[in-house]
């Protein structure tokens, strides 16, 4: 049986992601590594070992690996079988697409309540004041958000700008862009957590059609 994962509503807000994006090579190389019923910091001193990443910094390197599998840590093991043994490239971008949803609560309330409503209401173009708005908004009843400084937050919207780019969310020109869901992949999210194909634009939870324009 497919593993379930943990409902995003209920994290805290964690903001750890204020570098790179959305780390496709690093995340399938680090998730080959990975062995079944493995805890996943064996896997990452591993990857520190074998040098996962081209950052030329230790730190950065270090940094960046604990980022790549605070998110793979969110996937069941069918999950990361599939990440890399059968997905082809943009299935792998869907995947860690998820896997950043589910590791971040915020990212996931933006991709619902902002990229999916602006999508449904034919709002297709995402600004990077709607990054501002929601943030503020959420941070009115949340004391660490409400921390956060404003260069912070600025390398928040980048870095998030960049991963919507990487994972197909949005265009190079910042518009939300439909999703196609292969049948494969699509059988596994049902299969695993039907509640994340929510953070696709375009695509109908409970077996409902994918919207293609």
């Amino acid at each position: 049986m497919a593993q379930k994962a943990a409902p995003a509503a209920k994290q805290p807000y964690k903001m750890s992601f204020t570098s790179g994006g959305l780390f496709l090579t690093e995340s399938v190389f680090v998730a080959d590594l990975h062995r079944a019923g493995e805890g996943w910091k064996d896997t990452l001193v591993r990857a520190l070992q074998e040098g996962a990443t081209s950052l030329p910094k230790a730190a950065s390197n270090r940094r960046s690996l604990r980022e790549i599998v605070n998110r793979l840590m969110t996937l069941g093991d069918e999950e990361v079988r599939f990440l890399t043994e059968d997905a082809a490239r943009q299935e792998q971008q869907y995947l860690l697409w998820i896997a950043t949803c589910r590791a971040y609560r915020f990212v996931r309330e933006f991709a619902v309540e902002v990229i999916c409503d602006r999508y449904l209401s034919y709002q297709l173009e995402l600004p990077l004041e709607s990054f501002d708005i929601f943030f503020e908004g959420k941070a009115e009843w949340d004391d660490g958000l409400a921390a956060i400084s404003d260069s912070t937050r600025n390398k928040l919207r980048q870095i998030m700008f960049r991963m919507m780019r990487e994972a197909s969310i949005i265009s190079e020109e910042n518009r939300i862009q439909s999703t196609y869901l292969s049948a494969p992949l699509r059988i596994l999210i049902e299969a695993t957590n039907p509640q994340d194909l929510s953070v696709f634009p375009g695509v109908m939870i409970e077996g409902g059609p994918v919207s293609y324009t």
